[in-house]
């Protein structure tokens, strides 16, 4: 799916080669600070490398039209945005910005469900909690069936009871539909338990990434 060759980016990473496999969950552990966000967001052109090359499908990233990316790579950040109007609204709205057919009331419960987020579909998203949020954002995510879901500390806002059930729905929904999952997490016992593969970042000067075999 990815291939990273001698790539730099600042003084934040040097990678000399990597590679992230299709259809299986890989997550970013590493100390605070180390770069992780900053890798994920490489993946779908929010930013560009100074030097070296990624590839995408065997593509140079630096050919392929980012907007067309990012309706197939989508990036959920840890602060996702939330849009005035209803859960309803919010969940549709990723469907809309990504040029997609809108679904019926009954899949916006389904994924709300996923999420284990039980709100109605009238309610008003800004008055959600932080975690509420969160999970509204990652159903949103998850309506708009990309093919690379890149998850940046998806969990956060979540006790750790509820994150376990997030992490698990979201791993399960990936594997079921053959889809191909990156999520940064601080947690070693959620990579050590649901990644096929990991790949640590230290905090080392330059950042070093390495890919660490299960």
């Amino acid at each position: 799916m990815y291939q990273f060759k001698d790539v730099r980016y600042k003084d934040i990473l040097s990678i000399d080669k990597l590679t992230i496999e299709e259809h299986l969950v890989t997550s970013i552990v590493g100390p605070s600070g180390s770069g992780k966000t900053t890798f994920i967001r490489l993946l779908n052109k929010l930013i560009s490398p100074d030097s070296g090359e990624i590839l995408h499908k065997g593509k140079p990233m630096s050919e392929l039209n980012s907007v067309d990316l990012r309706r197939s790579v989508v990036m959920l950040p840890q602060q996702p945005a939330i849009y005035p109007g209803t859960v309803k609204d919010n969940l549709l709205m990723g469907l809309v910005l990504s040029e997609k057919d809108p679904v019926n009331d009954e899949a916006l419960l389904e994924v709300l469900e996923a999420v284990k987020l039980k709100k109605d579909l009238k309610d008003n998203a800004e008055l959600l909690s932080g975690g509420e949020k969160q999970r509204l954002a990652l159903g949103r995510v998850l309506l708009m069936e990309p093919e690379v879901l890149l998850l940046d500390e998806p969990s956060s806002a979540l006790d750790d009871k509820t994150e376990l059930m997030i992490i698990e729905e979201v791993v399960e929904y990936t594997r079921r539909n053959k889809k191909t999952l990156v999520m940064v997490t601080h947690s070693n016992r959620i990579a050590e338990d649901f990644s096929d593969r990991t790949i640590k970042i230290s905090g080392d000067e330059p950042v070093q990434a390495r890919e660490v075999s299960r």
